[in-house]
């Protein structure tokens, strides 16, 4: 492989990030460019449906509920420098690796239990 190549694999991971896991209630704050200059941060909150682990590579979905009941999903690079935060906010109880039959559900029923730590 080319050198290149190999130096972009090899960056150096965010030490930051919190410990995430498939049903969390998270925060993530995301810069946005915003015409040519200037940048906003934008917040999107939401259920951590899907968190994908390959290194530099890791990626998680975070699945929220937009206006008139339509769910929006997203998908973050963990490694991304748009990334300002993360915030855990709560963790549930869940027996699934993927969420995706949240797609589905609606009101409570798309509810899941939470995970109290004591």
């Amino acid at each position: 492989m080319s050198d290149l190549l190999l130096q972009a694999f090899d960056k150096e991971a965010k030490k930051d990030l919190p410990d995430m896991y498939v049903g969390d209630n998270v925060t993530v704050h995301l810069r946005i460019n915003v015409g040519e200059r200037n940048e906003r941060i934008q917040v999107v909150r939401g259920i951590v449906i899907r968190l994908r682990k390959g290194g530099i590579n890791q990626n998680f979905t975070v699945r929220r509920i937009a206006a008139n009941g339509i769910g929006v999903e997203r998908t973050f690079l963990m490694q991304s420098p748009r990334i300002e935060k993360i915030e855990v906010h709560r963790h549930a109880h869940v027996r699934r690796a993927q969420l995706y039959y949240l797609r589905e559900r609606t009101g409570k029923s798309a509810r899941l239990r939470e995970k109290r730590i004591y």
